[in-house]
């Protein structure tokens, strides 16, 4: 396991050996939010009380939560590949967003 998802928040999780558990840490943002568990059920439960308390204290101490992604993606590609792609979505009846979208969950899409 490489990761954990929990109210659109994403945690990169490692073992660490010494200690002989699991270690996470929420990603996406600037805040540093850990967690930790000798399982992985006590990991995802740290995980959703840890993403719970960081959205709690940041209610508390009247600030946005940071978001780990906004949706916006900005890419420098190669023109030829740019023109490629905008026919490709004309061609599916799609806009570059939505067929570029398509094309990215299925690149991510679990095998």
């Amino acid at each position: 396991m490489n990761f954990m998802t929990y109210k659109d928040y994403s945690a990169r999780i490692e073992y660490n050996d010494d200690d002989a558990c699991f270690v996470g840490h929420i990603a996406g943002i600037r805040d540093v939010v850990g967690f930790h568990g000798e399982s992985v059920a006590e990991l995802k439960a740290a995980f959703e009380e840890a993403v719970d308390d960081y959205l709690a204290t940041c209610k508390k101490l009247k600030r946005s939560p940071q978001r780990p992604y906004s949706g916006k993606v900005m890419l420098r590609i190669d023109p030829g590949i740019h023109a490629k792609a905008a026919m490709q979505a004309q061609a599916e009846g799609k806009s570059l967003n939505a067929w570029a979208q398509d094309v990215l969950q299925h690149a991510v899409a679990p095998q």
